[in-house]
């Protein structure tokens, strides 16, 4: 398994350890000892920061999948 993650390009790495350190930040607080209307606010803005991450992600590899795969398109007359 570790070889599978020192194969993986350095950018995505970042992206998986901020969505992880992001993901578990989030759990953490939502169980702290903290008022109600603060842990929501923390937990909502982790959660956000969490699934921008994700979402960059994602653009990032379908844009490279389309990018890679563009050669393969042919134009039928």
């Amino acid at each position: 398994m570790l070889e599978q993650l020192r194969r993986i390009n350095r950018q995505t790495r970042i992206q998986y350890g901020l969505m992880f350190t992001f993901g578990v930040l989030c759990i953490l607080t939502a169980f702290a000892p903290l008022d109600e209307s603060i842990r929501i606010t923390v937990v909502g803005t982790l959660f956000g920061f969490t699934a921008g991450i994700w979402i960059a992600h994602l653009v990032q590899v379908l844009g490279r999948a389309a990018r890679t795969n563009q050669t393969d398109i042919t134009v039928g007359d």
